[in-house]
């Protein structure tokens, strides 16, 4: 992961200044001009090559998650799951592999202040033997939506309004009105954990279910745990307006000072399995991003250590340029989750039209091990090959096909049609967690619906629809915010 080792010679080898292709510049400070005053000459290459690629520093900022902060280090494992998996990295206690994290906020803009109300986003690049292992997730372990066709709309929904460039909750509670099984989600996102204090004390899950093969082949669905050491902790409102106020990058500054002062933030790593013959036991489809798995039938079981003791050496090669496609190694795999399906294509597609088709290339995305494949050429590919043989199979070239590993082989029957998950159960699992909680961060919770449902664009008709879903989560909870609003509950 040593990145001068890609860098080019020019770069810090002399010392004096260059342009990119190393003529020495003799002074950087003054245009070439007719006389004293000008005009600008065009010949002034010197000149057009640096205000051009000013012009060009910055790249297409992502859609979701622009606003992040990456930092680097181990993930080591503690406790032997070979018999879950047959993934290398995870082979047996004691085993180290290097790691990149990136934190994130989701909705707001790449400069948007860090103590906003929205998910946190949990991504860790592990740098592997077998190739890169990218999991993705959040610091909530559900999501407001349960099929991938829905993204688009909700992130847009959540957007700043079209016309104004402000988030607006009308905009927000009318198209999920129509989704009731984002209720979940809600009671997460207007819980106090809305608003964590840092990157350090939040909690990361992989929120969709992936699946698990051992040697044998067996295959198991899997939930992906992170909990932070240090504990989760969060912001009430007032503490995030006033550290907001003060400083927008105060996590990203956190992250930053804790690594540097040697205070390395640790995250244990639990996986949550299931057997795939088991899932017709539970009242929801456990293939649905907006539901968790009762820890109680289904226990945490500790895997490893993530470590970040290294801060990246530069942002912006090292975070935004950081990119994350789902990849998964031997012994990890998908399910037929909806979400994840989705994802699978849309994560490298994104990175494709930021970075370029050839973005696995750079050296925070390419993987650490030998590879191999005849991709080539398109833009941006810097990767020297002097190879006369660029197709496959030739008895020209011995690389051959690797060996074969474990693989579901699942037998899948159905219908090709649009359909809905069948088991919902919307509001089960959100009235669980609200009825959990101390009188006062019920108080907290309701407040916050109750300001979010007074937005003056909202209607009698979508007030009501809230009113039912929170009332067939728990019929105080909907009574108390009916009340403060003045809306008579319709169940």
């Amino acid at each position: 992961m040593d990145p001068y080792k890609y860098r080019p010679s020019s770069a810090f080898n002399t010392p004096f200044w260059t342009t990119n292709s190393g003529n020495p510049v003799w002074n950087n400070n003054s245009v070439l001009t007719v006389g004293n005053r000008g005009p600008i000459l065009l010949e002034d290459y010197q000149f057009v090559e640096k205000i051009a690629n000013f012009d060009r520093e910055r790249i297409p900022e992502r859609v979701v998650h622009a606003r992040g902060a990456s930092a680097k280090g181990f993930f080591e494992v503690t406790h032997d799951v070979s018999h879950l998996t047959c993934a290398d990295f995870l082979r047996a206690p004691g085993v180290q592999t290097p790691v990149i994290v990136r934190f994130s906020t989701v909705i707001h803009e790449r400069g948007s202040p860090e103590t906003i109300r929205d998910p946190r986003g949990f991504a860790t690049k592990f740098y592997t033997r077998e190739g890169n292992f990218d999991l993705v997730g959040n610091n909530f372990p559900v999501f407001f939506i349960r099929d991938a066709m829905k993204f688009p709309d909700v992130i847009h929904a959540f957007k700043p309004n079209p016309k104004s460039n402000v988030q607006e909750n009308w905009r927000i509670l009318d198209y999920l009105s129509h989704h009731p099984e984002s209720f979940n989600t809600f009671t997460w996102f207007y819980d106090d954990v809305g608003i964590p204090v840092n990157y350090r004390h939040m909690e990361g899950f992989g929120v969709h279910t992936y699946t698990l093969l051992n040697k044998a082949g067996k295959v198991l669905y899997v939930k992906f745990h992170w909990k932070p050491t240090c504990g989760v902790k969060s912001l009430l409102e007032e503490e995030a307006i006033r550290i907001g106020g003060t400083n927008h990058s105060h996590a990203t500054q956190d992250l930053y000072d804790s690594i540097a002062a040697g205070n390395y933030p640790e995250w244990k790593l639990y996986f949550q399995t299931m057997d795939p013959d088991h899932e017709d036991n539970f009242d929801f489809d456990p293939l649905d991003t907006t539901k968790t798995w009762p820890e109680d039938i289904l226990p945490l079981q500790p895997v490893g250590r993530l470590v970040l003791n290294k801060n990246i050496d530069n942002f912006f090669a090292e975070n935004e340029m950081l990119a994350f496609s789902m990849h998964v190694v031997p012994g990890i795999s998908y399910s037929n989750d909806k979400m994840l399906q989705g994802r699978i294509f849309a994560y490298a597609d994104t990175q494709r039209h930021r970075l370029g088709p050839n973005y696995l290339q750079l050296p925070v995305n390419a993987p650490k091990c030998a590879h191999h494949n005849n991709h080539h050429d398109g833009f941006m590919n810097f990767m020297h090959r002097d190879e006369e043989v660029n197709y496959f199979p030739s008895r020209f070239d011995p690389v051959r096909h690797a060996e074969r590993v474990p693989m579901s082989n699942a037998i899948i029957n159905g219908r090709r049609e649009r359909s809905v998950i069948e088991k919902e159960n919307n509001f089960k699992e959100g009235g669980d967690r609200y009825r959990s909680w101390a009188p006062d961060r019920q108080e907290r919770f309701i407040k916050r619906w109750v300001e979010a449902l007074s937005d003056p664009r909202l209607t009698h008709e979508i007030r009501s629809i809230w009113i039912s879903y929170l009332t067939q989560a728990d019929r105080s909870l909907g009574q108390k915010v009916a009340s403060r609003l003045n809306v008579r509950p319709s169940i």
